[in-house]
C-alpha cells in the first residue's frame, strides 16, 4: 500500500476485540481518503489498495456501528463507502479487453464481493435502518438539504451492495442453501429495512425516491422466480408431482436404453483382434469400398468425419450466451420475499409503477432505467397470477398504454441491436426483458378471461379488441420471429418468443370464434410516383366533354363574380415547402392540378389555385400577369383545360415473377390505413415461411431439454402450417428429417408422443409424394418458399408458363424492324413510339424494354428510361399561333426557316418548343424541313456568301436567347442542333469532321462568353472567395486525373460558411451547371459533384473561364477614362472602312478574307501600340477557336482545309507564346465598352485586343 494511504488509514483508529477506538483526526482522514479516490488513475489503484487493506471491514463498518451518533463522521463514512462499493462496470466503463486492465477489473470485483460479505450483518443494517427511520420521521419543512443527501446516499449504498455479483468459485452452494446474497437479504429483513423500502414506495411525500426504491427491489429479487416464491411453504400440487414423475420416467428410460445398447455392443466370444471388413457400396477417398477396422457392433456409428479436426466456429457465428441460471434460495428467505411481494402488491405496486412510468415518459431518469420498470411489471404480475389472481392489484399496468410502451421499446431495442453491434448482447438482454413483459401482459389478459367477475371479463374483451384491431400488435410476433438471430439472441429468448406466439394465436383464435365479423385495421404501404398524376380518361378529354365542362365552369364563375371565399383561399396550397420535389417541378404539378379541378368542374377551386400559383411563380407570366383581368383569367383557364399537359403514365400491372428490367421514376412510400374483415386462416398463412419455420425447428433441436409446454407450442405451430394450411412440403428438408429421425430413435420417445406423431405424419406424406415426384429427394436439400412447395406437391409448371409472356419469332422480327426504323429518329421516347405500332397491343412498356435488352438491341434498360418533361409550361395564345403561322409563310422559302422565325417571333421560346408547335399545327410534316439549307452549287465556298463581317461575327458570338430557359429546353435545343448537323454532314461527307469541330468550337465560344457574364455578376455579389475555391477544386481535380489516370465523380465539399452560402445561391448553382458540374442525383447525395466524364483539359478550361473577367469593370473604367475622342473617332472611321472592304471580298473564301482583315488590323494598330496601355481581359483561346471555327465551317475542300489548319496551328503556337506574357493593360484604341454592351460587340473587340498582343 502507498505510504500516504497507509498513514491515512492508520490515522482512522484501530479495532480492539469488538470495540473500535477512533483517533482524534478520524474525520479528516476519512475526507482525505475521499480526496484520494477522486484523483485515482485508470487502473483504480487507490480503490484496489483500500480493498486489499480491508478498510471497509476493519474500519468503516465498526465506525458507523459504534460511533453512529457522530453525524459528521457518519455522513463522511457513508460517502466513502458509496464510492468504494461503486460497481466495477461503472469504474471501468465496460469489461476491459486489455489483459492488464482485465486483471484490475477482476481485482476490484473481488474486493466488492468481500465488502458484500461484510455487509451481511444485522448490526450494519440495524444502524442504517435506524438512521434512515429518524430522517424519514422529519417533516418536509424540518428536513434540511443534508438530510435528503444522507437519505439518498444510504439508498445508493444498499443498492451498490445488492448489485455486487456472486462469486461462482467461492459460493458453490446448492439449492435451498443460504448464499451471501440470501444472508444479506435476511439481514435486511431482520433489521426492518424492507419495511422502510415499502414505506418509501407507498408514501406520497417520498415519491422522489421511486427510482431508487425500484432498483433496490429488483436487486433483492435478482435470483428469484415468481413461481418459486408462490410455491414457497406450500405443499406440492398434483400437477407438479405429475410433471416431476414424467421427468423421472424419461431419465429412467434413457438410462435403460443406454444399458441395453452397451450390452448389444459386446461380442458373443472374446477376440484379441477387431477384424477388418469391406463395406460394400460405401466409397472411400478413392474408387474402392471402405475398409472398416473396428468392431462390427460399432459400425452404425461410423462416419467419414472420424479423425477430422473439429472446425473452429468464428466468434461472430457463435450462439449467444445464456444468462445466469436461477437458483432456489433458502426457505426462510423465500418466505420473507413472498410476504414482501404480497404487501408490495397490495400497498405499493400501482402507485410506484405510476410514478416510475411518468418519470420515464418525461425523461427524468437515467439511461436504461426502463429495464427496471419492465422487470417489475413481468415479475409482480406473474406473482399475482400465481398467488390467487386479483386484477385490481395490477390495474396500473393493465392497459393499452402498457402494450404500446413495451411494443415501442421492443422496436427500439431491435434497431439498437443492428446499429450498436459492440453492445448487441446488452441490447438483446433488454429486448428479452421487454418480450417477457409483453408475454406477461398477454397472460394476465388471458387470466382475466377466466375471472368470475363480469366487469373484469368485459375489460379483458376491450383490451383484446384493441390489441387485435391494431396491426402493430397483431404482427409483432411475426416480425420478431422473422428477425431472430441466434448469434445475438439467446436460446431462452427464442423459447419465450415461441410460447408468447402460441398464447397470442390461441387468444386470437378464440376471440375470432366469438366474433363472426371481426373488423381490424390494415396498413397498406402505397407506392406513389414522385411526379405526375393520373391521366384523364379519353371520355373526359373528348372535345364534346370539354366544351360541356367549360360551359358549366364558366357559368359558375360568372355567377360568383370571380369572388372567392377566404376559407377557400386559405385551404389552397399551390406547393409543398417540405417536399423534396424541386419548386420548378411543383409548378408543373400546380398546372396539372388546375386542369384536374376544371375537369372535376370545380371552378372556384381551379381559379383559387391559379391565383395562388401566380403569387408563387410570378416570373414569365405562366399563370397570368399580376394585373390580369377576370376575363383574361377566364380565357387562361380555358386554355389550361384544353391544353395537353405532361403527365406520367399510370403504373402498369406487374407480373409476379417478372424481372425488374426498368426503374421508373422515383417512388415514395405512403401508409394508407383502412379497415377490413379479419380472417384467422389468412393470418396464419403469414407464418408459412421458411424464415419463421426455421426458429421453431432450431428450438426443436433441444427437445429433450425443453419443457413439455415448449414442445407443445412448437408442435402446435408446425401442425398449423403442415395440416391446417396443407403446407407440409415446407418441412421437406434434410436437416428437419434428421431431427425427426433423432426423435423417433430416442429411447424416451414415449415422453414426446406429440412430436413423434407429427414426425410420422410428415414422413408418410413425403414418401407418398416421392413415389410420384422423382425430384422430391433433390428438393430435400433446399429450403422452399410457398411457391416452390406448391410446385413440388402439385407439379412443376412448364418453362415460361405463368411467368413473363414469351415472344414468338415473328414478334421478335417485327420488334427488331420497328426499332431499326425509329432508333435514329428524333422521337423523345422510342418505347412509347413502338408500343402502338406492335401487332400485339397487349404488350406493356416493361415487356418491350425487357425484350429489347434480351435481343441485344439495347445495352441497358436505363438507356430507355422515360424522359422527364420540361417544367416550364407556357401556353400558346391564338395571337401567338397566328403570328407563328405568318412568320412561317414569310420565311418558308429561306435557307434558315427556324432561325428567322426565332429572331422575329415576339414571345421568345426555345427552339424545341417552336419546332413542336410547328409540327402540331401541321405547318411542317417533319423536322427535316426546318433544317438549315446549304448551297450545293458553289463548291468550296461558304454557305454564308455575301455576309458582312458584322453578321459573320454575330453568328460566331451569338449567345443564348434567354437565360431563364430551363436546362431541359437547352438540352433539347442542343440535341436538335446536333441532329440537324448530322443530317447536313450526311449530305456532305467530305466536311464531316470539320462540321463537328466547328460545332463544338461554336458552343465553346458561347459557353465561355456566357460563363464570363455569370462570373462578373457573381463577383459583384461578393462571391469572389467561393469562385476562387471552385477554381482551385477544378484545377486540383484535373491534376489528380492526370496523375492517376482514373476518373471518378468528385464531390464539392464546402468547408467554410461562405462556401456553404454560395452553394445555396441560385446564380452560383447556375454557374455550376454551366460548367458541367451536376447536382445531387438523389436523396442519398448532398454534395454537387464533378462528373467523371470531364477530361483534365476541360477542367483546366473551366477553371480558366472563372478568372478572365475578374478585373474587367475596373479595366473598362480606366479604359473609358483614358480615351481620346479624336483617336476614338478615327478608329470608328477605320473600322467602317474595313467593314466595307469585307463586303467586297464576298467572292473569296471566308477564312481567307478573315485572315486578310486581321492582318490589316495588325498593321493599323502597330503604330499606336505605345500610346496607351492595353487592356487584355479575354483569353487568347477564344480568338483561336473563333478563327478556326470560321475557316472550318465555311471550307468544303480538303486541300484548303489542310492549308488553313496548318496556318492556324502556326498562329496558335504564336498565341501560346504570347499568352504567358499577358498583361492587364489594354490598348487605348480598343473599342471596349462597358459590361452591358452586346455580346456581339464584345466578341469583336476581343479579336482586336488579341491582335494587339500578338504585335
Amino acid at each position: 500500500m502507498n505510504c500516504e494511504l497507509l498513514a491515512t488509514c492508520t490515522a482512522l483508529g484501530y479495532l480492539e476485540g469488538d470495540t473500535y477506538h477512533k483517533e482524534a483526526d478520524c474525520l479528516e482522514s476519512v475526507k482525505d481518503l475521499i480526496r484520494y479516490l477522486r484523483h485515482e488513475d485508470d487502473s483504480r489503484d487507490v480503490r484496489q489498495q483500500l480493498g486489499a487493506g480491508q478498510i471497509v471491514q476493519n474500519d468503516l463498518l465498526p465506525i458507523i456501528i459504534q460511533h453512529g451518533q457522530d453525524k459528521a463522521l457518519f455522513d463522511a463514512c457513508i460517502r466513502l463507502m458509496v464510492n468504494l462499493t461503486q460497481p466495477a462496470m461503472l469504474c471501468f466503463g465496460k469489461v476491459p479487453d486489455d489483459p492488464v486492465f482485465r486483471h484490475h477489473f477482476l481485482q476490484v470485483t473481488s474486493h466488492l464481493q468481500a465488502y458484500k460479505e461484510a455487509f451481511a450483518s444485522e448490526k450494519v443494517f440495524g444502524i442504517l435502518s435506524e438512521i434512515l427511520y429518524n430522517l424519514l420521521q422529519l417533516d418536509w419543512e424540518q428536513r434540511q438539504e443534508e438530510d435528503n443527501l444522507l437519505i439518498e446516499r444510504i439508498l445508493l449504498l444498499v443498492r451498490n451492495v445488492l448489485h455486487v455479483p456472486a462469486d461462482p468459485c467461492e459460493e458453490k452452494k446448492v439449492d435451498d442453501d443460504a448464499s451471501i446474497h440470501d444472508r444479506l437479504l435476511w439481514a435486511i429483513h431482520m433489521s426492518g429495512f424492507d419495511d422502510l423500502v415499502k414505506f418509501l414506495a407507498s408514501a406520497q411525500s417520498e415519491q422522489q425516491w421511486s427510482m431508487h426504491v425500484l432498483e433496490i427491489i429488483s436487486l433483492m429479487f435478482r435470483d428469484q422466480t415468481p413461481e418459486a416464491l408462490v410455491s414457497a411453504g406450500q405443499a406440492r400440487s398434483a400437477e407438479e408431482k405429475q410433471r416431476d414423475s414424467q421427468e423421472l420416467e424419461a431419465l429412467r428410460q434413457k438410462e435403460h436404453a443406454a444399458k441395453r445398447s452397451r450390452t448389444f455392443q459386446r461380442g458373443t466370444r472374446h477376440s484379441r483382434f477387431g477384424g477388418s471388413y469391406v463395406v460394400q457400396g460405401l466409397k472411400s477417398i478413392g474408387d474402392k469400398d471402405v475398409i472398416y477396422h473396428r468392431h462390427i457392433h460399432d459400425f452404425k456409428n461410423y462416419t467419414h468425419d472420424v479423425g477430422k479436426a473439429v472446425r473452429r466456429v468464428p466468434k461472430k457465428n457463435r450462439q449467444a450466451q445464456e444468462c445466469k441460471d436461477k437458483r432456489r434460495s433458502a426457505l426462510n428467505v423465500r418466505l420473507f420475499l413472498r410476504e414482501f411481494c404480497v404487501d408490495f402488491l397490495e400497498n405499493c405496486y400501482n402507485r410506484l409503477m405510476y410514478l416510475v412510468k411518468e418519470s420515464l415518459i418525461r425523461e427524468q431518469t437515467q439511461q436504461h432505467d426502463e429495464t427496471y420498470y419492465l422487470w417489475a411489471l413481468s415479475f409482480f404480475m406473474a406473482f399475482n397470477r400465481g398467488n390467487g389472481f386479483r386484477a385490481d392489484l395490477v390495474s396500473e399496468t393493465m392497459s393499452i398504454r402498457a402494450f404500446h410502451f413495451i411494443e415501442r421499446n421492443i422496436t427500439n431495442y431491435y434497431e439498437m441491436i443492428l446499429t450498436d453491434r459492440k453492445e448487441a448482447t446488452s441490447w438483446s438482454r433488454r429486448m428479452h426483458l421487454a418480450l417477457k413483459a409483453y408475454q406477461e401482459l398477454l397472460l394476465t389478459v388471458n387470466e382475466m378471461d377466466r375471472s368470475q367477475d363480469e366487469s373484469i371479463r368485459h375489460s379483458s374483451n376491450v383490451i383484446k379488441s384493441n390489441i387485435f384491431y391494431l396491426m402493430e400488435y397483431r404482427e409483432i410476433f411475426l416480425t420478431l420471429l422473422r428477425k431472430y438471430d441466434e448469434t445475438k439472441q439467446p436460446h431462452s429468448y427464442l423459447k419465450d418468443l415461441v410460447e408468447s406466439t402460441h398464447l397470442f394465436l390461441r387468444m386470437l383464435e378464440r376471440f375470432c370464434k366469438g366474433h363472426r365479423n371481426l373488423i381490424v385495421q390494415k396498413k397498406k404501404v402505397k407506392r406513389k410516383r414522385s411526379r405526375g398524376d393520373k391521366k384523364p380518361s379519353a371520355a373526359e378529354t373528348s372535345p364534346e366533354a370539354l366544351a360541356e365542362t367549360w360551359k358549366i365552369v364558366e357559368e359558375e364563375l360568372k355567377t360568383a363574380g370571380f369572388q372567392l371565399s377566404e376559407s377557400l383561399m386559405e385551404s389552397i396550397v399551390p406547393f409543398d415547402a417540405t417536399s423534396e420535389t424541386p419548386l420548378e417541378e411543383q409548378r408543373t404539378e400546380a398546372m396539372v392540378r388546375v386542369q384536374d379541378s376544371l375537369l372535376a368542374r370545380l371552378g372556384p377551386e381551379a381559379l383559387g389555385l391559379l391565383r395562388a400559383a401566380r403569387e408563387v411563380w410570378p416570373e414569365g407570366d405562366v399563370f397570368g400577369s399580376a394585373d390580369v383581368e377576370p376575363e383574361e383569367e377566364l380565357e387562361l383557364l380555358k386554355q389550361i383545360l384544353h391544353a395537353t399537359l405532361p403527365r406520367s403514365s399510370p403504373p402498369e400491372p406487374v407480373v409476379e415473377d417478372e424481372d425488374d428490367a426498368e426503374l421508373e421514376e422515383e417512388e415514395f412510400e405512403s401508409v394508407q390505413v383502412s379497415e377490413r374483415e379479419f380472417n384467422f386462416l389468412d393470418f396464419i398463412k403469414k407464418f408459412a415461411s421458411p424464415n419463421i419455420v426455421r426458429p421453431y425447428l432450431l428450438l426443436l433441436r433441444s427437445y429433450s431439454k425443453n419443457t413439455p409446454h415448449t414442445n407443445h407450442c412448437i408442435a402446435r405451430m408446425l401442425h398449423r402450417v403442415a395440416v391446417d394450411l396443407k403446407m407440409d412440403a415446407l418441412l421437406f428438408q434434410l436437416s428437419v428429417f434428421n431431427l425427426f429421425n433423432k426423435i423417433l430413435s430416442d429411447p424416451a420417445a414415449a415422453a414426446y408422443k406429440e412430436l413423434v406423431t407429427f414426425a410420422k405424419y410428415v414422413l408418410n406424406h413425403f414418401f407418398s409424394l416421392a413415389a410420384q415426384n422423382d425430384k422430391a429427394y433433390v428438393e430435400l436439400l433446399f429450403w422452399k418458399n410457398v411457391g416452390a412447395a406448391r410446385e413440388m406437391t402439385e407439379g412443376y409448371s412448364k418453362d415460361g408458363e405463368g411467368k413473363k409472356p414469351t415472344w414468338t419469332e415473328e414478334e421478335e422480327e417485327e420488334l427488331r424492324k420497328l426499332y431499326e426504323e425509329h432508333h435514329h429518329s428524333e422521337v423523345p421516347d422510342i418505347v412509347e413510339t413502338l408500343l402502338p405500332l406492335l401487332s400485339n397491343s397487349s404488350r406493356t412498356r416493361r415487356q418491350v424494354v425487357t425484350q429489347l435488352v434480351h435481343m441485344g438491341l439495347v445495352d441497358n434498360a436505363k438507356d430507355l428510361k422515360k424522359q422527364k418533361k420540361g417544367t416550364r409550361i407556357v401556353l400558346w395564345t391564338e395571337e401567338q399561333e397566328l403570328e407563328l403561322e405568318m412568320l412561317y409563310e414569310e420565311y418558308k422559302d429561306s435557307d434558315d426557316v427556324l432561325g428567322n422565325i426565332l429572331k422575329k417571333v415576339t414571345a421568345k421560346r426555345s427552339r424545341a418548343r417552336v419546332v413542336d408547335k410547328l409540327l402540331s399545327m401541321g405547318l411542317v410534316s417533319e423536322r427535316r424541313e426546318l433544317y438549315k439549307r446549304r448551297s450545293r452549287s458553289a463548291k468550296g465556298k461558304s454557305a454564308g456568301k455575301g455576309m458582312t463581317e458584322e453578321e459573320f461575327l454575330e453568328g460566331l458570338t451569338q449567345d443564348f436567347p434567354d437565360d431563364s430557359v430551363d436546362r431541359d429546353d437547352e438540352d433539347e435545343e442542343e440535341d436538335e442542333c446536333e441532329e440537324s448537323e448530322e443530317e447536313e454532314d450526311q449530305e456532305q461527307e467530305k466536311s464531316q469532321n470539320g462540321g463537328r469541330r466547328s460545332q463544338s468550337l461554336h458552343s465553346q465560344v458561347e459557353r465561355r462568353a456566357d460563363v464570363g457574364n455569370m462570373v462578373l455578376t457573381l463577383q459583384q455579389e461578393g462571391l469572389s472567395g467561393p469562385m476562387l475555391w471552385l477554381q482551385n477544386c477544378l484545377n486540383k481535380t484535373a491534376e489528380d486525373r492526370k496523375k492517376d489516370g482514373l476518373s471518378q465523380a468528385v464531390p464539392l465539399v464546402p468547408l467554410t460558411e461562405e462556401n456553404e452560402d454560395a452553394m445555396d445561391n441560385k446564380s452560383f448553382r447556375k454557374l455550376l451547371r454551366k460548367l458541367g458540374i451536376r447536382g445531387p442525383a438523389n436523396e442519398q447525395e448532398i454534395f454537387w459533384r464533378i462528373p467523371a466524364n470531364i477530361t483534365p483539359s476541360q477542367l483546366h478550361s473551366a477553371a480558366a473561364a472563372l478568372s478572365p473577367r475578374e478585373d474587367e469593370p475596373k479595366g473598362n473604367q480606366e479604359e473609358v477614362g483614358s480615351r481620346d475622342p479624336t483617336v476614338e473617332s478615327q478608329e470608328k472611321e477605320k473600322e467602317k472602312e474595313k467593314e466595307e472592304e469585307e463586303e467586297e471580298v464576298s467572292g473569296e473564301p471566308r477564312a481567307q478574307a478573315m485572315r486578310a482583315l486581321l492582318l490589316s488590323r495588325k498593321r493599323k494598330h502597330h503604330t499606336s501600340e505605345h500610346t496607351a496601355p492595353v487592356s487584355d481581359v479575354t483569353p487568347i483561346e477564344d480568338t483561336d477557336s473563333t478563327i478556326e471555327r470560321s475557316h472550318e465551317k465555311t471550307s468544303t475542300k480538303r486541300s484548303r482545309n489542310r492549308v488553313l489548319d496548318d496556318d492556324d496551328d502556326d498562329e496558335n503556337e504564336d498565341n501560346s507564346t504570347t499568352a504567358v506574357d499577358m498583361d492587364t493593360n489594354g490598348d487605348a484604341d480598343s473599342d471596349r465598352e462597358d459590361i452591358s454592351a452586346p455580346v456581339k460587340r464584345r466578341r469583336k473587340m476581343v479579336l482586336i485586343d488579341e491582335e494587339d498582343d500578338e504585335d
